[in-house]
């Protein structure tokens, strides 16, 4: 199975290198185009066997399953000059955000096997949590897929109606938990505690939560209830935070595109 990413700036790079990390595809299967030779070439200097160029027709001729990585706003001219090679034998992998099956659809055909994914830039390390919708597709090639990203991290299939709140919880979702790192570090700090200990503590404490949850597949409610004893800091803490608005604050930026 050959693949190709079309577009390697951060999101495409990053899952040219989860992919080639995580040995989910082979260096000599995987075939990158982007129009600029320095995205390719750092790739090349990590990865010296995997396939590189600037011709979006040569790196999709060459695949069965074509990764669509650019901006949104580009996904029309780039897939307008690839629309004659999107054949029933190639799976079609879009990862612009906002740009819907029947978008695409107009471009390439109705008959085009095609996939959004929403995954997050933890893809790099393995850790994504990566979003599926599929049009067209068989149970076989849904399976492929999902498995292909669970890979990178974590993979499932979802309607894609729901692509935009996944786009909000999962993508932008890494940066929400980010802004809550760099506010519990800042805090730390006035607490005494030096940036570069209080950025350890916070992440690993951060780590330590999220594996809490998904180890023992209990609820965040479970896992705090056990760390909350009358009367104690965890209790003033948390009442504290939604003094401030912390829940509603959350909800709210998860909704704000929405």
């Amino acid at each position: 199975m050959q693949l190709s990413i079309i577009g390697i700036g951060n999101i495409g790079s990053a899952i040219a290198n989860g992919l080639l990390s995580s040995k989910a595809i082979n260096e000599s299967d995987l075939i990158i185009s982007d129009i600029d030779a320095k995205n390719l070439s750092a790739l090349k200097e990590k990865f010296p066997n995997l396939q590189t160029t600037n011709n979006n027709i040569e790196a999709a001729k060459k695949a069965d399953i074509v990764i669509l990585a650019v901006k949104p706003w580009l996904v029309q001219p780039v897939l307008e000059d690839l629309s004659d090679l999107m054949t029933e034998n190639k799976i079609l992998v879009s990862v612009a955000a906002g740009v819907d099956f029947e978008s695409i659809s107009k471009i390439v055909g109705e008959e085009v096997t095609l996939f959004r994914i929403m995954p997050n830039t933890a893809i790099s390390l393995n850790e994504s949590m990566t979003l599926v919708a599929s049009q067209n597709a068989d149970n076989e090639q849904e399976k492929l897929i999902v498995e292909l990203f669970s890979k990178l991290g974590k993979a499932t299939l979802i309607p894609e109606s729901l692509m935009g709140a996944a786009t909000s919880v999962a993508s932008c979702g890494i940066a929400y938990a980010l802004r809550y790192l760099r506010a519990a570090v800042e805090g730390a700090v006035e607490l005494g505690f030096k940036p570069e200990t209080a950025t350890e503590m916070v992440a690993q404490t951060m780590k330590g939560a999220a594996e809490l949850i998904l180890q023992n597949n209990s609820h965040p409610e479970v896992e705090i209830d056990k760390v909350t004893t009358p009367g104690g800091w965890t209790i003033k803490g948390l009442n504290a935070m939604e003094d401030n608005g912390f829940t509603r604050a959350v909800i709210g930026g998860l909704k704000a595109n929405l």
